[in-house]
């Protein structure tokens, strides 16, 4: 493990500050600070990043190689401070050089590089796979602007581009010379007995290298992410003829490629840029991994015994067809010997339930873009039917399917929790698992405890490593040797005091950034995820109104003090979530105004969720909202995040709430709502949704206030619409899990005024919370469907 004491990083920082920025300790601005402290801490990384990279060629060990869309990274800076163990010698370093250390790491832009769950699942799973020292890259798109910048505009939505490059990103390495030429349409073509692709354009796909480093700084990867940029980038005789648009468009339209995470793709063109963007990433990915198997003295037969290649969502499924071109068109692989190699390489990761984000492309996009690729598509579709009997079709009502390809082609596919494999088996991929019944497993998610409680909430962390030592970041299970203080009146008592402290200094953040201040009395009940029908913040939000009107009419009752929190983004074009968002602010400026409540209910909407603030709310959170219809979330982890800093939660048996509540015990989880059986069958019932509203006279109640315009002076029809399809056509089962959601709210309520048996349900979740690391996730990806070993664990 790089090791370095307090003044030799102050001569590092100064060095970095005198050298590579080109100023010094008078003229420094923070910024500078930052950038000279970050720069000292990369030089600690790259000695082990070569280190493990030169071991792994040695070794001659399979890598693996993870594929996706996202990685939600967030700050690097804490970090890698914190797996190098060097964070009390870079505290100290700044405060001798007149520096405040916080300050300094929380100006780090957070890159904004995915939508929210499955790219900082992504994070995490690259952090656990270098604390476990198993060689891989992970390989996704260096976006110029991730995912948009929120803000609210009269309570509205509204989308900027996200700028975390403009300052530069001190910690990748690029690498210019090593580029790849990826190609998009032209025609397949029969040149001296051999098939071959002629694109009509090609991209060259840039290289740009991250560390990231595991525990205890013992090994480290590489996130390899692409930019997209034209093979000529600029016509020189167009410019000098006055034509300066035509000059430029070769950059721009390369750019394009790898400009903005997850472009609107409602139009034609949008989905043409989408489709670019997967091929673009998986392509150049594969490339890589061919190139350094070979140049490590390998042959193509050999590549599964070396290469497992992780398709994280149907994002990256074009590496199925891809992979097999490369191996048949131009190594000279026979097709089914190509096919065969390809599969054994091959893994998949479900993420959804929903048919409607399982990724279709029209046969004629997929034609017009990768011509070869739709052949070999029919080529692997015909070959399943021959070989299996099956009627499965790839391609279906002139469209790609592409969860079925990435099944086909993959030698194991996973489900992310123990219900939602299980789903996947019986209602997603119910034919294709009985063609294939030993291909689809479970693994569920988990979460690294180096950022997710280590980093984030160092309160809790003193007294974890005061209680139990101070190996569980490596060993989240050592966490059970907390319960033996569960009784404890003084641990009782900490424990408690480290989650005032997170409140406290949550509540001083929110008044520092947004001018709002909050009560850190209040219980701190916290919805923070993607905008989404499924995720229900609109049953949240109905049943704040159904609280608020309860105590409007008994405003002298017993009621505990809630802050309701609600945090995240719904995509651009996703009419109705926007529209939920809309309500929200509304329903925020009503209640926050009204003097008679709001001592006891107040809402808070922060703008812009992004990891960062995940990480200030979570440690600070008392009760977390996991409330999803049953059977439509895949996992989720931020309920994982929120039990292990000492959340109570409140949700359905839906994704990873079954397992955590299995683990922490049903006293410790408040549970409500139908199951996923029990959902299938609401659904038959005709006018569920109608009858439900009737039978609720609180329910009816806030419908009607709504539809009143109680919430909208000034345009009572502005949820019509909205409330028009809660009634009709609610298909997430709000109305019906309305009454028994509001019910264990209110049990909530009880349970919480009693703060000393509340504390101990929530030091037991903090216990029993080890299971869920990504550490013994990656672990068992590793034994199951990757047969990849660790360089560093024997």
């Amino acid at each position: 493990m790089p090791s370095l004491d307090a003044a030799q990083l102050q001569d590092e920082v100064l060095r970095h500050l005198h050298l590579s920025l080109a100023t010094d300790e008078a003229n420094a601005s923070d910024r500078d600070w930052r950038l000279a402290l970050s720069l000292a801490i990369r030089d600690q990384a790259v000695k082990p990043w070569l280190e493990s990279e030169s071991r792994a060629k040695e070794s001659g060990a399979k890598r693996v190689y993870y594929l996706s869309m996202e990685f939600l990274m967030g700050r690097l800076i804490e970090d890698l401070i914190t797996n190098l163990r060097i964070e009390d010698a870079a505290r100290n370093a700044m405060a001798a050089l007149g520096q405040d250390y916080d300050s300094l790491v929380k100006r780090e832009p957070d890159a904004a590089l995915g939508n929210g769950g499955l790219g900082r699942l992504a994070a995490c799973f690259l952090d656990s796979l270098s604390t476990l020292g198993i060689p891989a890259f992970g390989y996704g798109i260096r976006y110029e602007h991730g995912l948009f910048e929120q803000s609210f505009e009269d309570g509205r939505q509204m989308e900027e581009a996200e700028t975390w490059l403009k300052a530069g990103d001190v910690w990748e390495i690029e690498r210019p010379e090593r580029q790849i030429s990826i190609g998009f349409g032209g025609k397949v073509k029969e040149i001296s007995g051999k098939t071959t692709w002629i694109p009509a354009e090609s991209v060259l796909a840039v290289t740009h290298d991250t560390p990231v480093v595991g525990w205890e700084g013992n090994w480290t990867n590489t996130l390899r992410l692409w930019a997209a940029r034209p093979v000529t980038p600029f016509d020189l005789d167009a410019f000098n003829k006055g034509k300066y648009k035509k000059a430029a468009k070769a950059e721009m339209d390369a750019r394009n490629i790898s400009r903005v995470l997850y472009p609107d793709d409602t139009t034609d063109i949008g989905k043409e840029l989408r489709l670019k963007q997967e091929f673009f990433f998986t392509a150049a990915s594969l490339r890589d991994l061919l190139q350094r198997h070979l140049d490590e003295g390998n042959d193509l037969t050999s590549l599964p015994n070396h290469v497992a290649i992780q398709l994280n969502d149907t994002h990256p499924a074009v590496a199925g067809p891809e992979l097999v071109r490369l191996l048949a068109d131009e190594h000279g692989m026979a097709m089914d010997e190509a096919i065969t190699t390809a599969r054994a390489c091959l893994a998949y990761t479900n993420h959804t339930l929903l048919p409607e984000a399982l990724e279709r492309w029209s046969v004629k996009l997929f034609g017009k873009l990768l011509p070869r690729h739709l052949q070999i598509v029919k080529i692997v579709e015909k070959s399943h039917a021959d070989s299996t009997g099956s009627k499965i079709k790839i391609i279906e009502d002139k469209h790609v399917k592409m969860g079925e390809l990435a099944v086909i082609m993959a030698h194991k596919v996973n489900g992310v929790s123990a219900l939602h494999s299980e789903l996947v088996k019986e209602n997603l991929f119910t034919d294709l698992h009985a063609t294939y019944p030993d291909r689809l497993v479970n693994q569920t998610n988990g979460i690294t405890p180096r950022r997710w409680l280590y980093e984030c909430n160092p309160q809790l962390r003193t007294l974890i490593n005061d209680t139990i030592g101070t190996a569980w970041p490596a060993d989240l299970e050592q966490l059970k040797g907390l319960e033996a203080h569960a009784d404890d009146d003084a641990f009782i008592a900490r424990f408690a005091e480290a989650k005032a402290a997170n409140k406290q200094r949550m509540a001083e953040w929110i008044k520092h950034r947004d001018g709002i201040t909050i009560d850190p009395a209040m219980m701190f009940d916290i919805q923070i995820k993607r905008l989404h029908e499924y995720k229900r913040q609109l049953m949240n939000l109905l049943e704040t109104v159904a609280l608020w009107n309860d105590i409007s009419d008994n405003p002298t009752a017993n009621w505990t003090p809630r802050l309701k929190v609600f945090g995240g983004k719904a995509a651009p074009g996703y009419v109705v979530a926007k529209e939920i968002i809309h309500l929200i602010n509304d329903v925020a400026v009503k209640l926050n105004a009204d003097p008679k409540t709001r001592d006891m209910l107040q809402v808070l909407y922060p703008a812009n969720y992004n990891v960062t603030m995940a990480e200030m709310m979570i440690p600070a959170t008392d009760l977390s909202e996991q409330i999803s219809t049953a059977g439509k979330e895949a996992s989720g982890t931020g309920n994982m995040k929120f039990a292990l800093n000492g959340a109570m939660t409140i949700g359905t048996l839906d994704g990873a709430n079954v397992e955590i509540r299995e683990h922490v015990g049903a006293e410790n989880f408040y549970l409500f709502g139908l199951t996923a059986a029990e959902v299938e069958e609401r659904r038959k019932v005709k006018d569920f949704a109608q009858k439900a509203i009737d039978a609720s006279p609180r329910l009816t109640r806030v419908v009607e206030q709504i539809e009143a315009g109680v919430f909208s002076p000034g345009d009572k029809d502005r949820y019509t619409s909205l409330m028009e399809r809660l009634r009709t056509d609610d298909y997430f089962l709000v109305t019906c899990d309305f009454d028994d959601y509001f019910n264990v709210q209110r049990t909530v309520d009880a349970d919480y005024r009693n703060s000393r048996d509340w504390t101990r349900k929530t030091i037991l979740n903090t216990a029993r919370m080890g299971w869920f690391s990504s550490d013994r996730t990656i672990a068992g990806y590793a034994k199951d469907i990757w047969n990849a070993r660790s360089l560093t664990k024997g």
